[in-house]
């Protein structure tokens, strides 16, 4: 199968890249600088330039791909949030996956004469804060910031429902990998012995180990009946005091300093209340797929991540 990925060059894709070469797939990849990522990858891999945010001849090159997997958008914590940023959170997303779709208008049949799919990325944020209640698939949108963001990023990709293009968002949790996002940022502190809980502590933190998160990815390539959202998240997500005990044990460090809420919102912003509400996701979709979490714990998949 021939997948054409935007955005994978950040921390799923590069994985999924990697695995799609381990199942002999053909992953055709778009970056804006073909120069700096040739040497980041096998030859295996196709490097095609341009740029998700505008039009191009890659929409071509997508047009003759049997499947796309949309991974862009910009670092929900690269910055603080102000006005100008929210627009770019929000704008890469959905701008880059309006023009991936449009591609999939043109040539909406694989090779084999089926439908394509497109697996799009989304996140928990979703919906919002429910404090201990569980959610699903089926919970309706927050009327958040990142609720709204997630819900206009995932009619983008839905659109090209019309078109006959079978459609997947992985909505994606806390993703553990050492290499980089939120755990790569906690470990120095906790390796110091500076870590703790985040406010109260209460927040319901759904995450998830790599290897799970890039096989929910690529479900959708193998199981015809995988369509709409489907949870990025392990089907035991834990509170923050339970993750900073669990952490703190595989690492054999203390975890006795707690980040207090309103130092949380003094040096995060907006951001914060993100950090410091969580959600508590069930990962029903997976599940009913028949798809079997390699990393069900979270002492588990710490320790296999941190081994």
């Amino acid at each position: 199968m021939r997948v054409f990925l935007t955005g994978g060059t950040g921390l799923i894709g590069s994985r999924i890249v990697r695995r799609l070469l381990d199942r002999r797939d053909s992953p055709v990849l778009l970056t804006r600088s073909a120069a700096r990522t040739r040497g980041k990858f096998p030859a295996e891999v196709e490097i095609i330039e341009g740029d998700p945010m505008r039009p191009g001849p890659w929409q071509g090159v997508l047009g003759e791909c049997d499947a796309v997997i949309n991974l862009v958008g910009e670092g929900i914590n690269a910055k603080r949030w102000s006005d100008s940023f929210k627009k770019v959170l929000t704008e890469s997303r959905t701008i880059s996956s309006r023009n991936v779709v449009a591609a999939l208008r043109d040539k909406p049949l694989a090779s084999n004469g089926r439908p394509k799919v497109l697996v799009n990325a989304s996140a928990v944020g979703y919906y919002g804060p429910h404090e201990d209640d569980e959610v699903d698939e089926n919970t309706p949108p927050a009327g958040t910031f990142l609720g709204r963001l997630c819900a206009d990023w995932e009619k983008e990709a839905f659109a090209a429902l019309a078109a006959g293009v079978r459609v997947c968002t992985v909505r994606v949790g806390l993703v553990l990998d050492r290499n980089g996002g939120a755990l790569g940022s906690m470990l120095p502190p906790f390796r110091w012995g500076l870590g703790g809980r985040l406010g109260s502590g209460k927040q319901w933190m759904s995450w998830i180990h790599h290897e799970d998160m890039m096989n929910l990815f690529l479900i959708p390539l193998d199981n015809p009946r995988a369509s709409g959202a489907i949870n990025g998240t392990s089907p035991n997500p834990v509170t923050n005091a339970e993750f900073t005990r669990v952490l703190g044990k595989v690492l054999n460090r203390p975890t006795w300093l707690p980040a207090p809420g309103w130092g949380l919102r003094m040096f995060l912003g907006e951001f914060a209340e993100a950090v410091l509400t969580g959600q508590r996701v069930m990962p029903r979709a997976a599940l009913s797929l028949g798809y079997t979490f390699k990393f069900p714990t979270l002492e588990l998949a710490l320790r296999d991540v941190l081994a």
